[in-house]
């Protein structure tokens, strides 16, 4: 139903939506470690996981024949949680003429000269379209509140234009999920002295990575208020256990693939009289 998010059964993963209400948990109290949504061996959970990402291949090529709703895939977490590696092992067998992964970095001097909504309604995927935002609006209220970049004032206001951009786009038929990757600070540090200790993944480490790391408990508190703000019933947050990476993959591509099942994807009714024509 356009404007609303499509009724889904996550089952035990239903655990980690975050209500579009009156929410009493705390991010703090989450175990990045946990798997009981699917609390399967190893081995098991990652072919469940092939076997979702197939599925997710196949539903995209209906989704980009349709041409009527568009998925858009936010992830959001602090340095390492993983987000480029959801992309890699999640997304990369979909077709590329059918999803793009955008990054959202640092704003430029063009970009802040507009509203912080800008550069992100221009990357939204057009319909038939999987778009995986790598970042996103959220640093608005991320960053800029941690750092203390725009006034307080205009932090709270943007709280509510998120979610009112988030309407716009699913009224729109773009489907959104919003995924963050729930790591340790303890994880984190293991993952950063990783970087440093394999030569083919230096070029990865970034010394403002430690600097930010000094703001953990700050960027905590930012997210818990984002999740409790803009948490809504068509645009939900899932605060995903991301310790183990082939347990986040396992996460993210069920609900992702659960979701596609749940929208009215069929293929366009072909043309009358395809089936007289003869390819001589």
């Amino acid at each position: 139903m356009t404007g609303t998010f499509p009724v889904v059964n996550f089952g035990a993963l239903e655990r980690y939506r975050v209500p579009a209400a009156d929410w009493s948990g705390r991010l703090t109290d989450i175990d990045p470690a946990d798997r009981e949504g699917m609390p399967f061996p190893r081995p098991e959970a990652e072919a469940a996981t092939a076997s979702d990402i197939a599925e997710i291949d196949r539903m995209q090529e209906i989704l980009y024949a349709q041409s009527k709703h568009a998925l858009l895939v936010v992830l959001q977490g602090s340095d390492t949680s993983g987000k480029d590696g959801t992309v890699r092992k999640v997304f990369s067998s979909i077709n590329p003429l059918g999803a793009v992964a955008v990054a959202f970095k640092k704003p430029t001097p063009h970009e802040l000269a507009h509203d912080f909504l800008w550069r992100i309604h221009k990357a939204v995927p057009a319909a038939g379209m999987i778009g995986i935002f790598n970042r996103s609006h959220y640093e608005d209220v991320l960053v800029a509140r941690v750092h203390g970049l725009v006034p307080p004032e205009r932090i709270e206001a943007r709280y509510d234009q998120i979610n009112r951009f988030e309407r716009h786009l699913v009224e729109n038929d773009v489907t959104i999920l919003k995924f963050f990757l729930h790591i340790s600070r303890k994880e984190q540090g293991a993952r950063l002295q990783a970087r440093l200790d394999d030569p083919t993944k230096r070029w990865k480490f970034n010394p403002d990575d430690l600097a930010e790391r000094k703001y953990w408990d700050d960027y905590m508190s930012a997210y818990q208020t984002a999740f409790e703000r803009c948490s809504s019933e068509w645009a939900p947050w899932f605060i995903v256990p991301a310790n183990h990476k082939w347990y986040r993959n396992a996460v993210i591509a069920r609900v992702v693939r659960s979701t596609l099942e749940a929208l009215d994807l069929t293929y366009p009714p072909e043309m009358a009289g395809l089936d007289k024509i003869r390819v001589e």
